[in-house]
């Protein structure tokens, strides 16, 4: 038979008895805290000492990751004002498109009117120069 086997066999085991020995044998571990855990939480009495350090790690990363969301949110932010900076030049350079638009059309009506002044003043010249010419021919 095995040495294990009759050890079994010899005494019941006590397994809280087993895990206090087993911890009294381990060195202390020296847990580096990355810091105080988050406000909103806090150990409950009677937790082990590896429950306490598991729910530490986890919180601790959790924290992490809402920090990490926190820190898009600001980024969205700044890019939402970017955004409406950029919206406001976009508005600023519309109203400039409209403005120059306006000023080409008052160009093209001062123009329109021009030419239509020299077409009618050209018509002129041209009925005045054929009754010159009609004068000149009919009165030889």
């Amino acid at each position: 038979m095995a040495s294990i086997e009759r050890i079994h066999r010899a005494a019941p085991l006590d397994l809280a008895k087993l895990e206090e020995d087993v911890v009294a044998s381990l060195p202390p571990i020296r847990v580096t805290s990355s810091g105080p855990m988050p406000d909103y939480v806090e150990h409950q009495e009677g937790v082990t000492r590896v429950g306490a350090l598991t729910a530490e790690a986890v919180v601790r990363d959790y924290e992490a990751a809402a920090k990490e969301i926190e820190a898009m949110g600001a980024e969205l932010i700044s890019a939402a004002q970017k955004c409406e900076a950029m919206t406001a030049e976009v508005h600023s350079a519309i109203a400039f498109m409209r403005d120059t638009a306006a000023s080409y059309r008052e160009e093209a009506k001062k123009i329109f009117k021009r030419i239509e002044e020299c077409s009618i003043f050209t018509e002129e010249v041209r009925k005045t120069c054929e009754t010159l010419k009609l004068r000149m021919i009919g009165g030889k």
